[in-house]
Formats: C-alpha cells, sequence, structure tokens
C-alpha cells in the first residue's frame, strides 16, 4: 500500500474521478492500474477565492510498489504508515475487583471500552442519567428553565461533549494510533465514515447520542456495567491507597483501580477529592463571551462568491494578543449551530455552543475568549472554580435566569440591547437583552472589544454593529490539575486522573486519548 500526497482537486470537479487521475499522474502509471483507493485526509485549500481546492491524502493498493517508489522524487509517495492500535496487557498485580470509571464522557467512556475489550469488566459510574433521559431532562430546561443539577448540558452519559457540535479535531501528536482508535470505534458504532479523513471531523449533538447507545451496549456485552444517577460522594483510602468508593453518600464500591474521568465541571468533586489531599493545582483557563454571525456571510468571506455555496459551511480560527499581553481566540467554533444555556448550577449560567450533523442552522457561532491565570483569579487549587462561579453569578443575575445578549455595538457603548439588526437569534434556552459588561471581568472585557476591530479584518463583517454576544463562555476547560505521575496515578495509589478535568486534555478525542492511555497504564500493572 502506498500514500500518495498533495492530491488537489478543484472543488468545482468531479472527486472520486479526478482524485484517480491526480494519484495516477503523481504515480506515473495508468488510471487502470490503480486496483483500489481510500482517503486518508481531506482538507480545504481556501487561499485563493478563485481557485479553492479539495487537498486529499490517498492510500493506493496497486502492483509493482517497490518500482514506482523508486521513480518518486521529493515527499509525495511513500508507504502506507501502519495505523493499528496495539494494547499492552503485562500486568502482573491480580486486582481483586473489577476497575471503576468515574464519569462517561469521551474519557470515561474510552478508557471503559478498552478495559473492556481486553477483559477488566469495568463499572462505569455516572451522576447523570443515561443519554435517552439525559436528551429529555436537558430539553425540558431548555423549554421551562428547570434544572436538573446531576443530568444536564454538562453531566450525563457522554460528557459535557453530547451537547456540542461534536467535533473531534485535536493537535495532540497520535502517538501509538489512539487518535485513529477513537475515530475508527467512532465509525463502528454509528458516526460518519468522513471523521476518518476530514482535517476537521465532527459527529454533531444528534448522531453522537446514538453512538454514545452504541458503545455503551457493546461494554456491557464484552463485561462492563453501568451505573446511572449515581454521584461519587467520597473516597475510601486506607494507607494512602484507594479503597472504593461511596455513591450517593450510601453505597459503597470496593476497588483498588479508580479512573477519575469527571470532567471540567465536577465542582462538588473536585473540593471532595482536595478534602482527602489528592494533589492538585489552580491552573490557566479562558472565559468570554458566545459571538454569533450569519453563516452566510462566515461563508461568503471564507470561500469567496464563486465557492460559498458548493462547499460545506465555513469553519474559522483567529486569534489575537491584546495590548496587555492576554491572548483572545475563537473556540468551538460550530458552523449552522445554536447557542445553548449550559448550566449545572443553581443561580449560575454558563453558555456553550452546539450543533447538528447537518450544521444547517442559520448561523455561526463561536466563543471568542481571553485567557486567564491565577494572578486574576488566586493560586490556591480552587481558586479558578470560585472565580468561574462568581461570573456565572453575575450571569444569572444578569439575565435573570436566562442568556443574557447584546449586540456588538451596545457592548462596546455599554447599553442594553433594544432591538435586533440582521442577525436572528439561534438558541437553545430563552435569552434576553443585558448589558455584558457587568458580567465579564473589565481586562476580558476590553480585551474583547480590541480584538473584533482586528477580527474585523480577517474576515468581513465579524466585527459588524449588529453582531450578537452572549455570557458567560467559563466552561472552556478545567480550573484545575489533578497531579499525576508517570505511573498514571495521583499521590494517592490506585487513583487515575484522566481527561479533560483532571487538566490533561481538551476537547472530545484529547480526552478519548487520554483514557485510552490511562487504560494502557493499567493494562501494564495490573491483570484482571
Amino acid at each position: 500500500m502506498l500514500t500518495v500526497r498533495q492530491v488537489k482537486v478543484d472543488a468545482l470537479a468531479s472527486q472520486k474521478e479526478n482524485i484517480l487521475k491526480k494519484v495516477a499522474q503523481k504515480l506515473k502509471v495508468p488510471v487502470s492500474d490503480i486496483k483500489k483507493f481510500s482517503i486518508m485526509k481531506q482538507s480545504i485549500d481556501a487561499r485563493n477565492k478563485n481557485e479553492i481546492f479539495y487537498v486529499y491524502e490517498i492510500n493506493v493498493d496497486i502492483d509493482n510498489e517497490e518500482k514506482i517508489l523508486k521513480k518518486q522524487k521529493g515527499q509525495d509517495v511513500s508507504c502506507a504508515r501502519d495505523l493499528t492500535y496495539n494494547f499492552e496487557k503485562s500486568g502482573e498485580i491480580k486486582l481483586g475487583a473489577p476497575p471503576v470509571v468515574v464519569g462517561s464522557g469521551p474519557a470515561g467512556l474510552f478508557c471503559a471500552y478498552i478495559l473492556a475489550e481486553n477483559g477488566y469488566n469495568p463499572i462505569v459510574v455516572e451522576r447523570g442519567e443515561d443519554v435517552d433521559s439525559r436528551i429529555k431532562t436537558v430539553n425540558e430546561f431548555w423549554e421551562t428553565g428547570k434544572l436538573n443539577k446531576n443530568s444536564n448540558v454538562q453531566f450525563g452519559e457522554g460528557g459535557a461533549g453530547t451537547f456540542s457540535d461534536g467535533k473531534l479535531n485535536t493537535l495532540v501528536k497520535d502517538e501509538g494510533n489512539r487518535c485513529r482508535k477513537v475515530l475508527e470505534t467512532f465509525v463502528k458504532f454509528g458516526a460518519p465514515d468522513e471523521i476518518l479523513y476530514s482535517q476537521k471531523p465532527h459527529i454533531g449533538t444528534d448522531v453522537l447520542s446514538s453512538v454514545i447507545k452504541n458503545m455503551r451496549e457493546q461494554i456491557k456485552k464484552m463485561g462492563g456495567t453501568f451505573l446511572y444517577n449515581s454521584c461519587m460522594t467520597d473516597l475510601i483510602v486506607e494507607n494512602n491507597s484507594v479503597k472504593g468508593i461511596k455513591i450517593n453518600g450510601e453505597k459503597i464500591i470496593e476497588c483498588s483501580a479508580l479512573i477519575l474521568a469527571i470532567g471540567h465541571s465536577a465542582r462538588d468533586t473536585f473540593e471532595m477529592i482536595y478534602n482527602h489531599n489528592v494533589e492538585m493545582s489552580a491552573k490557566p483557563f479562558a472565559v468570554g463571551i458566545r459571538v454569533q454571525h450569519n453563516q452566510d456571510m462566515i461563508n461568503l468571506s471564507q470561500y469567496g462568491e464563486k465557492y460559498k455555496d458548493v462547499l460545506p459551511n465555513a469553519t474559522y480560527k483567529l486569534t489575537y494578543k491584546s495590548t496587555d499581553g492576554r491572548g483572545v481566540y475563537s473556540f468551538c467554533m460550530c458552523p449552522g449551530g445554536y447557542v445553548v444555556n449550559a448550566s449545572s448550577e443553581e443561580g449560575r449560567l454558563a453558555v456553550n455552543g452546539m450543533s447538528y450533523n447537518d450544521r444547517n442552522g442559520e448561523n455561526a457561532n463561536s466563543a471568542i475568549i481571553v485567557t486567564v491565570t491565577p494572578d486574576d483569579f488566586g493560586s490556591g487549587a480552587l481558586d479558578g472554580v470560585e472565580f468561574q462561579r462568581s461570573l456565572e453569578e453575575k450571569a444569572y443575575k444578569t439575565g435573570n435566569g436566562n442568556i443574557p445578549t447584546q449586540t456588538l455595538d451596545d457592548f462596546k457603548n455599554g447599553e442594553v440591547t433594544t432591538e435586533l439588526g440582521g442577525v436572528n437569534p439561534a438558541f437553545k434556552g430563552g435569552y434576553t437583552f443585558a448589558d455584558l459588561n457587568k458580567i465579564l471581568p473589565e481586562k476580558v472585557g476590553v480585551a474583547l472589544k480590541e480584538s473584533f476591530d482586528y477580527f474585523g479584518r480577517k474576515i468581513k463583517g465579524f466585527d459588524n454593529g449588529d453582531t450578537l454576544l452572549s455570557a458567560i463562555e467559563s466552561r472552556t476547560s478545567s480550573p484545575v490539575k489533578i497531579f499525576r505521575n508517570e505511573n498514571g496515578e495521583s499521590n494517592i495509589s490506585g487513583l487515575y486522573p484522566c481527561g479533560e478535568g483532571a487538566g490533561y486534555a481538551g476537547g472530545i478525542t484529547s480526552a478519548a486519548m487520554d483514557g485510552i492511555r490511562i487504560a494502557e497504564k493499567i493494562g501494564k500493572k495490573y491483570n484482571f
């Protein structure tokens, strides 16, 4: 098998036919010699709006590979890389009880999947509901404002990513083919095949929920167990080693291997393990607002008139350095999506973005966020948590429980919006007009206002006065880092901090990869 890179096909042309032609040209063979091909990577080159290309990396099944390779000059053709994932099960310590995975977001789910696949019979403990029940609960919250503190946009089967765009791109290096394992597993359980090669793969919240269910059922078939509405309320530690956990203040589950895949919003759990002297520290993160534009405007700016109606709804990535040195950047960009009320605590309000698989909504939305550090909120391990809470309390009070919303012009002028412009609001949950300056820290607000002038030069119309802003985007990443050693364990033996909540990931794929990484650590220490 050979890999052929930099295969460029005009976005308006027939893709399959032209891929074959371009590959044959690079290999210097007739098209008829190509027995089979598969797309390994696909990206869009939109630097020239008059000529936009799909750019492919193609694996080709063809005879006389060595002879063809000898003819090549440059780096565009090589032997295909082996993408097989291998799990090493070499542990000698006998586990007396199944490993317990706390949390069924991507980190917990993939850790459990790998463990179950290799005979460890994991128990997955989830404070929220199964995904079908959770969807009903979240929809009721968006319609009525009735919050379930344990099952919401942040908590429940699938984790926070279930009510997002389902973005799967990551900058984490794929050592050991963990990323490929994640993507192949998603496809196996119902995700579209294109996530295996798209430069910016996504699933969408509607498809992701089915994928999660299918994964869960397979884990159960392989010996795993799922406990829902089961919040870990205490650790049982003896001689600095995990012995078990307490569920809902009552039920005890014994274990000596405990995987903490609790997500970035499990504030009560952070506090509980901190009180057990689990080593952790405050870490930098980012806060800001969620912005909405007409998707057609973004498409026109990114693709130009010729291609704007041909290509998938456009994404963007923007960065800026403010005059006081803070990073300002777009985050979790959702083409054709919705801004959602993502709250998980009474009297506090946070927003996020989501989209369905077709990304067919009228608006593009993205977080525009500003970096904050312990210098802004304190160096105590849980000070970042309290900083988030204070902002969310302001957002809740300012919006009377609804999402506070304001146009960009009014935000700059410090005035409450009274009427909308050309951007129709796309929300899940109620919204109300308010002055976001009353919610944001002053330095964050100043940096945001600066950034829009700059971003408007990158994407035409980004700084239009009728651009819609909503607050507060506060759950960008974990406000804590839970320390772990080279064996994946915290200072408490048998306790494995994992995923985004522990500070080791930033998104669905990287969290899933970290879950796999922790499963590997357990495989090297224990047998079951």
